[in-house]
């Protein structure tokens, strides 16, 4: 019973647990603003072309 009690009293596994669900929302943070950041730079670089008068 001592060793079940130990066991849930024992955070480190909940800590290492919550450390990996903050980075997998950092990560999944960036991914999003890089796609965002990419489509707005496809729109400019597509407009510029435009005046040029090249073929996009």
């Amino acid at each position: 019973m001592k060793k079940l009690h130990a066991f849930v009293r024992h955070e480190e596994g909940a800590a290492s647990i919550e450390y990996a669900l903050l980075a997998g929302l950092i990560a999944l943070t960036i991914v999003l603003a890089a796609t965002g950041v990419g489509t707005s730079l496809q729109g400019l670089f597509a407009a510029v072309s435009a005046g040029l008068g090249l073929a996009a």
